[in-house]
């Protein structure tokens, strides 16, 4: 177990850190960002030296990195020039699993064509904010209440269409908001992996192994079947430590000083704990209970300390308040982690945050 932690640290950067925030993002591939501020700190955290959240939001508005559904239909933080050929192998599955509600809300294929032109007119200028989107719905005759908006905009994210992009910035707080554009203006035009199946079950190990083929069927939202299919064409490329666990050929050089046992900050909904089928390495089953995901499909923010969950903590990002203290909240029946250390860990985020 105490191996298994030590090579998850490793691949997922945490003691391994990229060498800047983008480098961090190529090297996850995808980190889940449905928390915007969580997903920014969760490449800020694998990121050396002492990145801002400012010099995230640089790289959205650069061009970068973008924000979108790339699995599970969940919104994800991706390298703009992985964002095509991911959904190349996600996209269908994700509309798919989104047909029942679509035709629930009234939307098909024509709701949606009508509403991508009308996006497209309104987009050529510039990014416009979702609600200045769901302004342009109603303008049209679409009322985007009860999820309608939502949906809309989600089966043109998943289609390729949009994508959120430059950070809407704010003086007095932490901005929690972005600009929809239209993909094919933003990304550029980037030649796709070979096999892009293969690709995506390839990354996911490098950036999350020790892993198994369950695992990434969960992570990536395909069936299983898929998955390994996915594991056999992409076997060549990744190494199998144990029957059926691999991990990446290449590994990232952990940082001087580097120590698994050290208390790690890690953001709500981080891959360290969400992308498996089994979270049992890293956190008990009370602490699962108290991290989540809860009923609401929250995520809790969670301290580290030894590879494996002993706590959470809270910050707010209202505003004025993103330069308070963040607070911890150790959990019973879990070893303490050092106090200092935990003290460092919610420093390292609150300098990161507070830095906008």
């Amino acid at each position: 177990m105490t191996a298994l932690l030590s090579e998850r640290l490793r691949s997922h950067r945490l003691t391994a850190p990229a060498r800047t925030p983008v480098a961090a993002a190529r090297h996850m591939l995808a980190v889940q960002g449905q928390e915007f501020i969580a997903g920014r700190w969760a490449l800020g955290i694998r990121s050396s030296g002492a990145p801002t959240l400012a010099a995230v939001d640089a790289a959205f508005d650069r061009g970068e990195l973008v924000r979108t559904h790339t699995m599970r239909g969940t919104l994800h933080v991706i390298p703009a020039e992985d964002l095509r050929w991911v959904l190349s192998v996600t996209g269908d599955r994700q509309l798919r699993q989104d047909a029942t509600r679509q035709r629930q809300l009234g939307i098909d294929d024509a709701l949606i064509a009508r509403v991508e032109a009308a996006f497209r007119e309104r987009l050529t200028d510039g990014g416009r904010t979702r609600a200045q989107l769901f302004d342009d719905l109603a303008e049209i005759g679409i009322d985007p209440a009860g999820q309608r908006g939502v949906h809309l905009i989600y089966a043109l994210n998943v289609r390729g269409i949009l994508v959120q992009g430059p950070v809407v910035h704010r003086d007095d707080a932490v901005s929690r908001e972005q600009l929809f554009m239209l993909a094919e203006e933003w990304i550029p035009e980037t030649t796709p992996p070979a096999d892009p199946l293969a690709e995506l079950f390839v990354r996911y190990v490098e950036g999350h192994g020790p892993a198994t083929v369950d695992d990434f069927a969960w992570w990536s939202g395909l069936p299983v079947t898929v998955a390994r299919e996915a594991a056999e064409r992409g076997r060549p490329r990744v190494t199998e430590q144990a029957e059926g666990v691999f991990l990446g050929v290449a590994r990232p050089r952990r940082a001087a000083g580097a120590d698994d046992a050290g208390a790690l900050a890690l953001p709500m909904f981080d891959e360290y704990y969400i992308s498996y089928a089994d979270r049992s390495p890293v956190a008990s089953a009370r602490s699962m209970a108290s991290i989540g995901p809860g009923k609401n499909g929250m995520v809790r923010a969670s301290l580290l300390a030894g590879g494996r969950i002993a706590g959470a903590w809270s910050h707010s990002a209202a505003v004025g308040r993103h330069r308070d203290h963040p607070i911890a909240e150790l959990f019973e029946g879990e070893p303490a982690p050092d106090p200092a250390a935990v003290t460092a860990a919610l420093r390292r985020y609150a300098d990161f945050v507070s830095a906008h």
